[in-house]
């Protein structure tokens, strides 16, 4: 992304609408945000070249496919060399059930977020886990709610 890219307010109404379906067809799309179809046509391909839009997924509904435990993981290490941390971060990266995984300031050196079908199977994510690498401290909490959950981000920012 170019450090001096700009949105405008249609780039930040098409980024909106966007994030909550990005299946909308053009000319929808276009009406929603008042333009023509050719010139939203070319806005939308400016965002993904500009990098604010950077794929197309689908959002899958986690309970449909059985996996209804919501675990976050927080790690302790006393390992904070580079070899140590590439080899978890690679251990991290090749198990499925992590969906989100974040290196922290603070008392927890990372936190992984773990969809699993039940405890059970979390058990056997946190053999396979800490059969692998070698861990200071492992915490886990399990999510008893889920709030709010969204993959829409906040456009008033740029």
């Amino acid at each position: 992304m170019k450090k001096n890219s700009k949105l405008n307010d249609i780039d930040k109404k098409i980024l909106s609408v966007l994030q909550e379906n990005a299946d909308i067809p053009i000319a929808e799309l276009s009406k929603k945000v008042n333009l023509s179809a050719t010139p939203c046509w070319a806005r939308i391909n400016k965002l993904y070249k500009q990098g604010f839009i950077t794929k197309k997924v689908a959002v899958v509904d986690r309970l449909k496919l059985n996996l209804s435990v919501v675990a976050f993981v927080q790690v302790k290490t006393s390992n904070h060399n580079i070899t140590w941390a590439n080899k978890f971060v690679s251990v991290v990266n090749d198990i499925p059930e992590v969906v989100e995984f974040y290196r922290l300031s603070g008392s927890i050196d990372y936190l992984l977020k773990v969809l699993v079908p039940s405890i059970e199977h979390f058990d056997k994510f946190y053999k396979k886990l800490t059969s692998k690498i070698d861990l200071t401290d492992v915490t886990t909490s399990f999510s008893m709610e889920e709030i709010k959950q969204t993959t829409s981000l906040p456009l008033d920012y740029i």
